[in-house]
């Protein structure tokens, strides 16, 4: 496997593809995020998931660095966007799937 934006071993980038695979709502949260930089309302409205599914999610995803919050300040309407050690986990994931 190719860790193109991390120093991760491969141990360690497939922990983390079983921290997604074993939670719906965080992989497709982060599966959301990757084509978008989304609200947490929106993004549960584009996941089909709840609020508190996707606020979980956010939290679990962030303490991985699996996605940042461009505005952390706020207090209402912050914005989240996939990092690229995320784009990469679900990069490996969708080539994991094809073999």
């Amino acid at each position: 496997m190719n860790n193109m934006n991390t120093n991760m071993t491969d141990d360690e980038i497939w922990d983390i593809i079983g921290f997604l695979k074993i939670s719906d709502s965080r992989y497709k949260t982060l599966k959301t995020l990757n084509t978008n930089r989304l609200m947490p309302t929106e993004l549960a409205k584009a996941a089909e998931l709840t609020n508190s599914q996707v606020s979980n999610a956010l939290h679990d995803l962030k303490k991985k660095k699996l996605v940042r919050c461009m505005n952390e300040h706020a207090r209402k309407g912050r914005v989240y966007e996939i990092t690229p050690l995320g784009k990469e986990i679900l990069e490996t994931l969708k080539n994991s799937e094809n073999i």
